[in-house]
């Protein structure tokens, strides 16, 4: 275990950690170091030797220095460096779960998760910055570690990483799709069958950039969404889908390229008469599966339909003769 002690050689404030290294066989220092902090790249461990913020036995150490039974290690970790453009606020979350590691919302239509050129404030990110007081930080920046994104007007269910170590592990998750994400959407006309897969590349759409589209494989990435019939509603459609892969706007393109577009989804839709106002495309993520990055427990969350999504289902089943009572 590190002693945490006051820093007595780093600028400002920091944190100094002693190690006694105890293997019998060498071992590169900042090999050792990642196994011992493993929230922290090897790349960023890397770059505190490389400034000086490593000593050996008193001497300040090599990112290749062996090390050998009994050598004294000394770590002064720097606090994390602020963004300049990531600027906490004072924002309503609605928050399904939250730990020292992973923080898991509930998102609202209407916010972008993360900041970008137009729109750098009032994003979850800068909501998060706020809420998360002891965020340690994540590649040596003071912000939380974004796992997956949600469109600005998808709600539902997102994972967000509160330190690098959590960050990695549940990256790995959503590669070797041991997380689970599902979405319910509302879509435009009624599919001939109950249930199917969409296999199509997703890239940029070849003449508006602002889209994309589905494309060859030599100019898009793979994508893979299996969907499921839920309620036929006259000529709307409830549907589920499962994501095998995370592409821009997965869905919204492989609801367009089949001919059923998302309800409310005004830019992969034709102008189409909308049974209610909407401010955004019907597509909610309604559950999400994982395993703790930490203590590797299975967890599963919920999100609730908002209510704007209610309320279209409603006049939907009610058109049908259907009772909502």
């Amino acid at each position: 275990m590190a002693e945490e002690l006051q820093p007595s050689f780093g600028k400002g404030e920091g944190k100094l950690l002693k190690f006694s290294y105890p293997k019998p066989l060498p071992m590169r220092l900042d090999r050792w170091l990642v196994s011992q902090r493993p929230e922290q790249s090897r790349a960023r461990i890397q770059k505190f030797i490389d400034a000086g913020f490593v000593r050996v036995n008193g001497i300040q150490g090599q990112a290749k220095t062996p090390l050998r039974e009994g050598d004294q290690i000394e770590l002064w970790m720097p606090p994390p460096e602020p963004l300049p453009y990531l600027k906490p606020e004072k924002m309503q979350l609605n928050v399904l779960y939250e730990d020292a590691h992973i923080i898991v919302l509930n998102k609202p239509s209407g916010i972008a998760v993360h900041p970008a050129p137009g729109h750098r404030d009032g994003t979850l990110v800068n909501g998060l910055l706020y809420h998360c007081s002891d965020l340690p930080g994540i590649s040596g920046k003071l912000r939380p570690g974004i796992v997956h994104r949600l469109d600005k007007d998808t709600t539902g269910c997102i994972v967000v990483a509160k330190s690098q170590m959590a960050l990695v592990n549940l990256q790995i998750q959503i590669q070797k799709r041991i997380a689970s994400r599902n979405y319910i959407a509302v879509v435009h006309g009624v599919p001939k069958s109950d249930k199917g897969t969409i296999i199509g590349a997703i890239g940029r759409h070849p003449t508006d950039r602002k889209k994309y589209a589905v494309v060859s494989h030599e100019k898009g990435r793979h994508a893979c969404t299996h969907w499921q019939l839920l309620e036929r509603l006259d000529d709307y459609s409830l549907m589920s889908f499962r994501l095998d892969t995370g592409r821009t706007h997965q869905i919204r393109v492989h609801c367009s390229y089949t001919g059923h577009p998302i309800v409310g989804d005004y830019t992969y839709s034709r102008c189409r008469k909308l049974p209610i106002n909407l401010s955004g495309q019907m597509l909610h993520a309604s559950k999400l599966g994982l395993n703790h990055p930490i203590t590797n427990t299975p967890m599963e969350f919920e999100a609730p339909l908002p209510e704007l999504f209610e309320r279209l289902l409603i006049v939907l089943r009610k058109r049908q003769g259907i009772s909502t009572n």
